[in-house]
């Protein structure tokens, strides 16, 4: 697959996991009106994994990761995307909301925008890959 159609599609399923995290992370602070950072890493959490999913079965669907990898490749994903998306968001969203003044979901949003370059790359050089074996017969 080139790497345009793999990026809209990496781009769809964060928008889709944009949804999760921003209805999460309004049921906390809104719903049951805890604080806005640990709302943020329990809704970034969530977001990781429902992405996650997305892209091992769509964006990189290609790259056959078969079941017996999926826990290696989620702990990569968890430890690449997910440490640049909770610490990306938790930084810059405190940063927004204290010191610009920036309602939390909009800070966050600008937050999400910010680390999906980086992530994309990550899961694409690091997470989703195939072993050397399988590259070579491929």
């Amino acid at each position: 697959m080139n790497a345009g159609i793999r990026f809209m599609r990496f781009n769809a399923a964060g928008a889709l996991g944009i949804g999760v995290q921003l209805a999460v992370l309004w049921i906390l602070v809104q719903m049951l009106s805890m604080n806005y950072v640990p709302a943020t890493a329990i809704a970034v959490a969530t977001a990781v994994t429902h992405n996650f999913v997305w892209h091992w079965q769509w964006t990189w669907a290609d790259r056959r990761l078969p079941i017996p990898r999926v826990a290696a490749a989620f702990v990569r994903f968890a430890a690449t995307n997910g440490a640049v998306s909770l610490g990306g968001n938790l930084i810059l969203i405190w940063m927004l909301v204290t010191g610009a003044g920036l309602q939390p979901i909009a800070a966050n949003l600008i937050a999400i925008a910010a680390c999906g370059l980086v992530n994309f790359w990550l899961a694409d050089a690091l997470v989703f890959v195939t072993p050397r074996a399988a590259r070579s017969e491929g």
